[in-house]
């Protein structure tokens, strides 16, 4: 499916059906999304919980108890679920841990173009972590580029999915020890094939029309 046609199918499921599951290759293209998404200065401030057994959606599922119980279907019944973590502090430790792959990588010719690239990113994260202080924010911003990445490339791929901001992060953080090993909860992700039962599928799309929201100059 080319990315024009994806954007345009795409939609958020309101309703999985539990009896078709991804095949092992897309389950694998799951995590090649989320690995290669797009973050400003390459800092990839993220983490992710993927789940494709019943026990592990389960535990996602702890999450939607009480005020949003209308989520708990679509984590159950959804063939794969992604929970999508952001870091809730940029250390130094992590920035070397970049660095240090992006020159196992190649990505460096010299040891000046090593030093000019950590240079560079070390000005944007001490803006955030030092001056501005929202670097939580700002890492936060960088996980929601991989949702959108992330959502697009599943439609391309032909699969159905849902961003979910409705669950009670605090218990979810807990379940999985997420403040701990320093990170946060912002949106899960169940991914799938709609079932016969989503009236979101026959829907048409609306947005507002580019004579609102574009500027062309």
């Amino acid at each position: 499916m080319d990315i024009i046609s994806a954007v345009k199918k795409r939609y958020s499921t309101k309703a999985f059906d539990a009896a078709k599951k991804l095949t092992a290759e897309q389950a694998e293209n799951l995590k090649t999304l989320l690995q290669y998404s797009p973050s400003s200065t390459n800092s990839q401030p993220w983490h992710f919980i993927v789940a494709s057994t019943d026990a592990g959606k389960a535990r996602i599922a702890k999450s939607t108890a009480e005020g949003y119980v209308f989520n708990e279907r679509k984590i159950l019944d959804a063939s794969h679920v992604v929970v999508f973590c952001a870091k809730t502090a940029m250390d130094d430790e992590w920035l070397q841990k970049v660095l240090d792959q992006e020159d196992a990588d190649g990505r460096f010719a010299t040891p000046e173009a090593k030093a000019g690239n950590n240079k560079g990113r070390v000005f944007f994260a001490d803006m955030h972590r030092k001056t501005l202080k929202d670097d939580d924010q700002w890492m936060q911003k960088q996980v929601y580029l991989n949702v959108g990445n992330f959502l697009l490339g599943v439609g391309a791929m032909g699969l159905d999915a849902v961003p979910i901001e409705g669950f009670d992060a605090a218990v979810l953080d807990a379940e999985f020890g997420l403040k701990e090993k320093g990170y946060a909860s912002l949106v899960i992700v169940p991914v799938g094939h709609h079932s016969q039962e989503d009236f979101n599928a026959a829907l048409p799309k609306s947005r507002l029309p580019l004579s609102v929201t574009l500027t062309e100059i």
